[in-house]
């Protein structure tokens, strides 16, 4: 549904306005949670999502392939697995890797055996960057994905315990949002930019809307107070479009059963534009 209330608000055409020729390759396959069987209750429905996942790379990798910017639009994080393991497998074909700027209020980052919920888009940061859960980080070629030297978190301000000594011991660079009520939004992404593209073919965002404040992004599944407002936001995306590296973006967690009059929708297809060279002026 977070796609269709995306394209219910223009994104396309809204896209094209900028200049951009657009080719919208549907959905891609997922299976209905409601009529399945959870199985792991430390990863629930990690066969389906690990199967969506597969596709989803093989679909990014195609585009890339087809010389287009890879736009994943979603729905939960856990698909980031799948972009970015295409993203990943196109360039390391290349010999060359990818940096990662992970946009959002969480850092995903738990597994199986530390997730307190068990749900997996709690998980796809430690998939990429290691071997757990092991269906999700196995998808591909290779693994890790990305190194944490080119993973940058920005926005963080809700971990769980055990999450935030696997964030310390990962290695990534971390500017939660008390970084960024200190330095400013623009300092930290800059600082995020060069960290993620420093050796590397260019920068995949996946940005979870999540990051922004609930007053401005209703409609997502685990809202958080205290996160970035609308100019905040727009700064993020603004930057790094200025620095020419955007390979690939993912724009997830719009949920329209929680948003009203479709808010959130409205905003990713803005955050995404101003991503993809929408200028003030």
């Amino acid at each position: 549904m977070g796609p269709s209330a995306m394209r219910v608000a223009g994104l396309e055409a809204r896209l094209e306005g900028l200049g951009h020729q657009v080719t919208d390759g549907g959905n891609i396959q997922v299976d209905v949670a409601e009529t399945l069987a959870f199985g792991n209750p430390n990863a629930r429905y990690l066969k389906q999502i690990a199967e969506t996942c597969t596709r989803t790379a093989d679909a990014v990798v195609k585009t890339l392939e087809d010389k287009m910017t890879p736009l994943v639009l979603g729905g939960d994080h856990s698909l980031a697995v799948g972009s970015v393991s295409g993203v990943a497998e196109f360039y390391r074909r290349q010999s060359q890797r990818i940096g990662v700027i992970w946009i959002d209020a969480h850092s995903d980052i738990n597994t199986p055996d530390t997730s307190p919920s068990g749900n997996v888009h709690g998980m796809p940061l430690a998939a990429l960057l290691g071997s757990e859960p092991a269906e999700l980080a196995r998808i591909g070629t290779t693994s890790p994905k990305v190194l944490p030297a080119h993973t940058v978190l920005v926005g963080i301000r809700n971990l769980d315990e055990r999450e935030k000594v696997a964030v310390r011991d990962s290695g990534v660079h971390v500017f939660t949002m008390k970084d960024i009520d200190r330095q400013g939004i623009a300092s930290i992404v800059e600082q995020a930019v060069q960290l993620a593209g420093a050796g590397t073919a260019g920068i995949h965002v996946s940005f979870d809307i999540d990051v922004c404040d609930p007053l401005i992004a209703p409609g997502v599944g685990t809202p958080v107070k205290g996160g970035l407002d609308y100019r905040e936001a727009h700064m993020v995306m603004e930057i790094v479009a200025d620095s020419g590296l955007i390979t690939s973006l993912d724009l997830v967690e719009v949920n329209p059963t929680l948003d009203v009059r479709n808010t959130t929708a409205q905003l990713a297809t803005e955050l995404t534009l101003s991503a993809l060279g929408m200028k003030i002026l």
